[in-house]
């Protein structure tokens, strides 16, 4: 494993130290604004703005690579994100707030493209699983821990803003020592996203409805810990434990989606989603929010590798990697609306309100699965695809599957053995 991991070790600990300092930026923002008195819809769109810079970088940022060069242009993404960062403890205010997370959202697009594209062409085909787990072992971890630098803010509001300024520009210091040669990034094929919601109902609209649910998590989940009482020390925990429970809970869900219907696996899980935020709703407080919160991330964080694996079950092999690339554009579509319908919902409702809102989302996506599990045969075992723990990053990251970087024919047909 250690040769696996050794010439890709400088890319790794980028990721790690970069999403240490920025991971926890959008709940600081959130109490910030939510502290300065900005309404809640405010707020969601403030989040909003983060979520569509992502798409926007996932669609653009890869030309400012093929341009310069991922050393280069990784420099650039790093060194402009750490310096809006830094404005944030200048200047609040919410509509510049808004310009600033959109440009954060770019930046970091940006820089999932260079780490998962040289990732990519510095794995061989035997080790691309390998070098996935510890990518997303070094990009949840980052973000998980950066999440206790919110407590740093008791201090001096300015500090957690320049602690993550710190780390951000550190994580250009790996990148820019490698003695790894930096590749050539390739232009990805295009699949109409109707036909795949053709081949996959219920794992397309899956993939678009977890974006809306955890973008309306990462928008809005510290106002609504501030606003049942938590102090900083709290949300950061609530927001750590969360973020470690999706971690924990994606591989055994994954495994048991191989063994049985994948569409039943999916169902329940949305059905168990819908329980533990109709119960985080109610605002429970000390061990039982804690034990609610790891649930809820466990969940929500398997429904889109999930949703992917689903998708995959029903296309041609040489159709999957544009499939996933294609599927991560769709979530993020539905992360960027998420803010804002949570933010409607905690207006009308309260705090719960953020809950109540991915519990609908929930029930509307349960009510959908029964419809097409009731209505459509199941992809045949020996059929299925394995399971893999994929980021919802770029669609760059789903040349990291350990079939291989395959390349594929936009005319190729999608296998219908029943729609689903």
């Amino acid at each position: 494993m250690l040769a696996t991991i050794l010439p890709v070790r400088s890319l790794l600990v980028a990721i790690f130290v970069m999403m240490a300092g920025s991971g926890f930026l959008s709940t600081l923002i959130g109490l910030r604004l939510e502290r300065a008195g900005s309404s809640t819809m405010v707020i969601g769109l403030v989040a909003t703005a983060y979520f569509g810079g992502l798409v926007l970088g996932a669609l653009r940022a890869g030309t400012v690579v093929r341009r310069v060069g991922h050393i280069r242009a990784f420099a650039a993404f790093v060194a402009l994100l750490s310096a809006s960062t830094l404005t944030y403890a200048l200047v609040q205010q919410p509509a510049l707030w808004a310009a600033l997370r959109l440009v954060d959202g770019l930046c970091v697009a940006g820089v999932f493209i260079c780490i998962e594209s040289w990732l990519n062409d510095r794995s061989e085909p035997g080790a691309r699983g390998t070098v996935l787990a510890w990518y997303m072992v070094a990009l949840y971890s980052g973000q998980a821990l950066g999440q206790l630098l919110l407590r740093s803010g008791n201090t001096a509001p300015q500090v957690p803003f320049e602690l993550a300024s710190i780390l951000i520009t550190l994580a250009i210091v790996p990148v820019c020592l490698t003695r790894s040669a930096a590749p050539a990034l390739e232009n990805a094929a295009s699949l109409p996203l109707r036909r795949l919601f053709d081949a996959s109902p219920l794992g397309v609209a899956g993939a678009g409805m977890t974006g809306l649910i955890l973008g309306a998590f990462y928008g809005l989940a510290a106002i609504y810990t501030r606003r049942i009482g938590l102090g900083l020390a709290d949300t950061a925990s609530f927001m750590t434990t969360v973020i470690l429970g999706g971690v924990a809970l994606q591989w055994p869900l994954g495994r048991l989606s191989d063994r049985y219907d994948r569409r039943r696996i999916i169902i329940a899980c949305f059905a168990a989603t819908l329980a533990i935020s109709i119960a985080l709703g109610t605002a429970p407080s000390g061990t039982m929010l804690l034990a609610l919160g790891a649930g809820f991330g466990g969940l929500s964080f398997a429904l889109y590798p999930l949703c992917v694996a689903f998708v995959n079950d029903r296309l041609l092999p040489s159709e999957r990697v544009t499939a996933s690339g294609q599927l991560v554009l769709l979530y993020s579509v539905g992360a960027a609306l998420g803010p804002i319908g949570a933010a409607t919902a905690m207006s009308l409702a309260g705090a719960g309100g953020l809950f109540l809102f991915i519990a609908a989302a929930a029930a509307a996506m349960l009510g959908f699965g029964l419809w097409r599990l009731a209505t459509t045969a199941p992809v045949p075992g020996a059929e299925q695809q394995d399971f893999q723990i994929l980021p919802r990053t770029t669609p760059v990251a789903a040349l990291l599957d350990p079939a291989g970087p395959i390349h594929p024919q936009p005319g190729s047909p999608i296998r219908h053995t029943g729609e689903v």
